[in-house]
C-alpha cells in the first residue's frame, strides 16, 4: 500500500473550501496510487483557535456532517482512505470539542476516531487562549487496521510524550500517522528519533500558512523505522501561489501483517460447526471455474457463511460483472504441498537466508498449513468476468507470484492500469460490505470466520478452524442449504 501525506495551505474557516480541496487531493493521491492519505492538524478549518473559538457552532464537525460529503464521496470514488483532523463535537452544545481524527475508509464511512490526547499550553498564551481552554483532551489511543497494516494515531503535541508511542509499538502498531502543526524544523526532525526508538515507520503531515499563534513551517515527511528520512514536502516560510499543495508519499507494502505472523496463530479458534457446501449446487447463481486436477471437487466447497457473503458480494457489483470462483476449500495435505514447494522454491532462489526468513518469505502467496483459512474453508480465491464469462483487467492472472509479477499481486499495488485499478476497487468495495476480508499480498484472496478474518476485524476468536473433508457423500443436496 502506498500512503500518502498531504501538505496544503486551508483557507482559514471556511471548511466547505477545505473540504473540496482535500477532497481533490484524494483523487490526486489515489492517480498516484494510494490507499490512504493524512492531513495536518485542524486542517479542516485552518490551525487557528480564535477562529473556532469565535464559532464553535460553525467550526466544529462530526464525521457525518454534510460539509464532509466531498471527502467522503472522493473516498467512495476512489477506494482511498482519509485521515481528516478538525475540531469534533465530542457531546451536547455546551461540551468542549477535541482535535479530532476522523479516519473514513475507502467506502466512506467512519472507520476509526481518535482525538487528541496531549493538549498544548503554550508559553505567553493568554487566558482561555489554550488548547485546553478550548478543547477537551482525548482519553484512548488511535488504531485502525486498514489493508492488513497496523496503523496508530497521534496530533501534535502527543508525540512529545515517549509513552503515545511506545505504546503504538508494544500493540502491534506497524505504521505511525502523525497530524501536526509544528512551527519550525527541529520538532519536525525529532520524529526520525520516535521512529528510531520504536521501530515504526512515521508519516507526517505539517501544518502551513499562519495561525494566530504561529505559522506552520510545512515539511511534511516520511522517517523508517531505522530513523532515516526517505521523503519530504517544502518548508513553508511565506505564502505561494495557490496554496502549495504537496503529497509526500510512501510505500508500507513490507509491513504488512503476513499469515506466518505470531499474532495470526495466537487468534484463538472456536469452531462454530457450519458444514462445508459445494458452490456449483448450493449457490448455481455464482460461476465456478474448472479445476480438471481436483475430480472429487473439494476446490468448489466453502463454508455457510462464507457463501451467504459471496451471493450478498455479487448483488452488490454493478451492472455487467459477476464474481468467478476459482478456489475455496484446499485439503490440509494439499496445502503442506504447496507451502513447502514455495518455500523450496524461495531457497532456490536465495540461498542465503535462513529458514525462518524462507518461512516467512513464503508465507506472503501461500499460508502456512496450520492456520491456512482455505483448509479451514473460510478462504475463497475469485476474479471479476463480464456476464459472459470474459476475464477482465485485474492487473495479474489469478495466482501470480511476488516474483512472476513483480509485486503487482498486492491489492494495493501501484503503477496498476486504470482498468485494472478501477476493477480492484470495484471488487474490494463489493466483498468489503458483505464483511469479507482481503490478504493484501494477493488480491483475489478473500476470507471469512478464519483467524486472518478476526486479526483484520477485531474479533475475539475466529470462526472456522481447519477441517477434514471426506468427499461429496458427506453433504446433503442443495436443499438442504438454506443460507441463501
Amino acid at each position: 500500500m502506498i500512503i500518502a501525506a498531504a501538505q496544503f495551505t486551508p483557507v482559514p474557516g471556511d471548511i466547505e473550501a477545505n473540504a473540496a480541496r482535500m477532497a481533490a487531493l484524494i483523487t490526486e493521491a489515489a492517480e498516484r496510487s494510494a490507499g490512504l492519505v493524512l492531513f495536518s492538524e485542524l486542517a479542516l478549518t485552518h490551525y487557528d483557535r480564535h477562529l473556532i473559538a469565535a464559532d464553535p457552532a460553525g467550526l466544529t464537525v462530526t464525521p457525518d456532517d454534510a460539509r464532509l460529503t466531498p471527502i467522503r464521496e472522493a473516498c467512495r470514488a476512489t477506494g482511498v482512505a482519509a485521515v481528516v483532523n478538525a475540531a469534533g463535537r465530542t457531546g451536547g452544545d455546551g461540551d468542549r470539542p477535541a482535535i479530532s481524527s476522523f479516519v473514513l475508509g475507502p467506502d466512506g464511512t467512519l472507520l476509526a476516531r481518535y482525538d487528541k490526547i496531549h493538549l498544548f499550553e503554550g508559553e505567553g498564551e493568554g487566558e482561555g487562549e489554550s488548547e485546553s481552554a478550548l478543547f477537551a483532551p482525548g482519553t484512548a489511543d488511535g488504531r485502525f487496521t486498514l489493508g492488513g497494516i497496523r496503523f496508530a494515531l497521534a496530533t501534535c503535541f502527543d508525540n512529545s510524550f515517549p509513552e503515545v508511542p511506545a505504546r503504538a509499538a508494544a500493540d502491534g502498531c506497524r505504521v505511525y500517522l502523525a497530524s501536526s502543526f509544528h512551527d519550525s524544523a527541529q520538532p519536525v526532525a525529532q520524529y526520525g528519533q520516535l521512529a528510531r526508538e520504536h521501530g515504526l515507520h512515521v508519516l507526517l503531515a505539517n501544518g502551513t500558512g499562519t495561525g494566530h499563534s504561529g505559522s506552520g513551517c510545512g515539511l511534511s515527511g516520511v522517517w523508517l523505522p531505522s530513523g532515516e528520512r526517505v521523503a519530504a514536502a517544502a518548508e513553508w516560510t511565506g505564502p505561494v501561489p495557490g496554496d502549495g499543495a504537496e503529497l509526500v508519499l510512501s510505500d508500507v507494502r513490507d509491513l504488512i501483517t503476513l499469515m506466518a505472523d505470531p499474532a495470526v496463530a495466537a487468534i484463538p479458534v472456536q469452531e462454530c460447526g457450519e458444514p462445508l457446501v459445494d458452490v456449483r449446487t448450493a449457490a448455481p447463481e455464482l460461476l465456478v471455474a474448472e479445476l480438471r486436477d481436483d475430480e472429487r471437487g473439494a476446490f468448489a466447497q466453502l463454508r455457510e457463511g462464507v457463501l451467504k457473503r459471496l451471493l450478498a458480494a455479487q448483488r452488490a457489483l454493478p451492472d455487467g460483472l459477476r464474481l468467478k470462483i476459482v478456489e475455496g476449500y484446499r485439503p490440509l495435505e494439499l496445502q503442506r504441498r504447496y507451502f513447502e514447494e514455495y518455500v523450496d522454491e524461495l531457497r532456490a532462489l536465495h540461498p542465503d537466508r535462513d529458514a525462518g526468513h524462507l518461512h516467512q518469505a513464503a508465507s506472503r502467496y501461500v499460508s502456512p498449513p496450520g492456520i491456512a483459512p482455505h483448509s479451514a474453508g473460510g478462504a475463497v480465491d475469485l476474479t471479476l468476468v463480464t456476464m459472459e464469462g470474459e476475464d477482465v483487467d485485474m492487473g495479474t492472472p489469478i495466482n501470480a507470484s511476488p516474483e512472476e509479477s513483480n509485486g503487482a499481486c498486492y491489492t494495493g499495488a501501484p503503477d496498476l492500469s486504470p482498468a485494472a485499478r478501477a476493477h480492484r476497487r470495484t471488487l474490494n468495495a463489493a466483498l468489503d460490505s458483505a464483511g469479507l476480508v482481503n490478504y493484501p499480498t494477493e488480491w483475489w484472496h478473500w476470507s471469512y470466520g478464519d483467524r486472518y478474518w478476526a486479526l483484520a476485524t477485531g474479533a475475539d476468536h475466529a470462526l472456522y478452524g481447519p477441517k477434514e473433508w471426506d468427499g461429496p457423500e458427506e453433504q446433503g443436496g442443495p436443499e438442504e442449504w438454506d443460507g441463501r
